[in-house]
């Protein structure tokens, strides 16, 4: 048993919404966008002057651009976990991470949140592209409790704006910058339990979705949305087969934040009702691997007594994982 026992989250402050790409004059609008995706604005780490001007031709400057670094969202994102927590940050034992776009190939990621936090822990990226967080918890739970310190943070930042084309209206309406964070433990109870968690692969399909070092986000869309609404669907119907019949009624669900009409499409097939279904890629545009934890995060005190949450993400390489969460 995996418990929960505290979540956070981080936005920077600039907002791109529908109609600033409208005026970038690549051939939108926000009805088209709407349309596509269900986006209507992201937040980004970028200065909205520097996109204005140079729509990130560059991905190397967008770096030097930034208003943030990855250490400074992470840590963020994981104060405000601590405080949900209601513990210091001396009790964390160790720092997880992952990014679909991390800042440096060398150190790891999690050392520089490590670092921003001020503690001295083990630290150690583990990363699955949108799926990061699947597989962070899935690795958390097959680990032997008493080989794990009693509280984990598990950061995953995402500020991928930084390789957005903004010349190309597929890509520019699809993301948002977000960092998101979770405390979790084997040993020390909470009423949040992770009781199931799950992580897959389907490798030949790794050149569908990339980040290339220094380069812009590239997919083959349709491509792509196919394989993770199947993927979805598949992890949905194994989630429910570990959900007890008198908390079907109680069941949330959580999906990756790519766009809204694939996860519309999602719930349309799995039977899931609008008042199940827990989203905010509408406000705040695809976030990655801190898309499903930000959903959790900021529906942390809607979540009642005996409501099961199913968490299903998918990710490049192909990647796709599941998370069960009760509430006890």
């Amino acid at each position: 048993m995996l418990y929960i026992h505290g979540c956070g989250h981080f936005r920077p402050e600039n907002i791109i919404d529908n109609k600033f790409l409208e005026d970038l004059d690549i051939g939108t609008t926000d009805e088209w966008i709407l349309e596509r995706v269900g986006i209507k604005s992201r937040q980004t780490v970028l200065p909205l002057d520097y996109i204005r001007q140079t729509k990130n031709i560059n991905p190397a400057a967008a770096f030097e651009a930034s208003l943030y670094t990855n250490g400074q969202t992470g840590s963020c994102a994981a104060k405000a976990a601590l405080q949900v927590a209601n513990l210091s940050k001396d009790e964390i034992g160790m720092l997880i991470s992952g990014s679909c776009s991390p800042q440096h190939s060398c150190p790891a990621e999690a050392c520089t949140i490590a670092a921003e936090l001020d503690i001295e822990v083990p630290s150690f990226d583990l990363n699955s592209a949108c799926s990061s967080i699947a597989a962070q918890l899935n690795f958390i739970n097959m680990m032997s409790k008493k080989n794990l310190p009693d509280y984990i943070l598990v950061v995953n930042p995402e500020n991928n704006t930084r390789v957005v084309d903004y010349s190309d209206r597929n890509s520019a309406v699809l993301w948002g910058d977000c960092s998101s964070a979770m405390i979790v433990s084997k040993t020390i109870p909470s009423d949040f339990r992770i009781t199931a968690t799950g992580l897959e692969s389907s490798p030949k399909g790794w050149e569908k979705v990339k980040m290339p070092t220094a380069a812009h986000f590239k997919q083959q869309g349709r491509t792509v949305q196919t394989f993770a609404i199947k993927r979805t669907l598949s992890l949905i119907k194994k989630m429910r087969e570990l959900i007890t019949v008198e908390k079907i009624k109680q069941v949330k669900f959580i999906g990756h934040q790519a766009n809204l009409m694939m996860l519309n499409s999602v719930c349309n097939m799995a039977e899931i009702s609008s008042d199940q279904h827990l989203y905010n890629v509408d406000e705040f545009g695809n976030c990655g691997a801190a898309g499903a934890p930000s959903v959790f995060s900021q529906n942390w005190s809607q979540i009642n007594c005996g409501d099961v949450v199913m968490m299903a993400v998918v990710g490049a390489g192909l990647s796709f994982g599941s998370v069960l969460i009760e509430r006890a």
